[in-house]
């Protein structure tokens, strides 16, 4: 997942839904890439790991930032509520507020399962 919010990128930080103390939730990142891992068998939203993550997302909020958001799936304009886009293995997701960014269509994803 690739934030852009007035032409800059917003770092999504590893650890989202991980504890200090290492619990983990079913929706999680570990480093910041922006590469989301969820439970084999779970249908996560971006909705989801924004409640996890305890950060706002809407049509019109990303973040702290206002105005429209536009939601790009594999390089794709999706329009839908953010909240309610899927997670799926290996989809590269684009959320925009502010002016267009040309978002990427594929990730480079390290191996693994």
């Amino acid at each position: 997942m690739e934030l852009f919010a007035r032409r800059r990128v917003v770092i999504v930080p590893a650890r989202i839904g991980v504890s200090p103390r290492g619990c983990v939730y079913a929706v999680r990142t570990t480093d910041p890439t922006g590469v989301v891992e969820f439970v084999a068998g779970m249908r996560p939203t971006l909705g989801d790991l924004f409640a996890v993550w305890g950060r706002r997302l809407s049509s019109v909020r990303l973040l702290s930032f206002r105005g429209q958001v536009r939601v790009y799936v594999g390089g794709r304009r999706v329009r839908l509520d953010p909240r309610h886009v899927s997670l799926r293995r290996h989809a590269e997701i684009v959320l925009e507020v502010g002016p267009f960014v040309a978002p990427h269509r594929s990730y480079l994803f390290p191996a693994g399962p």
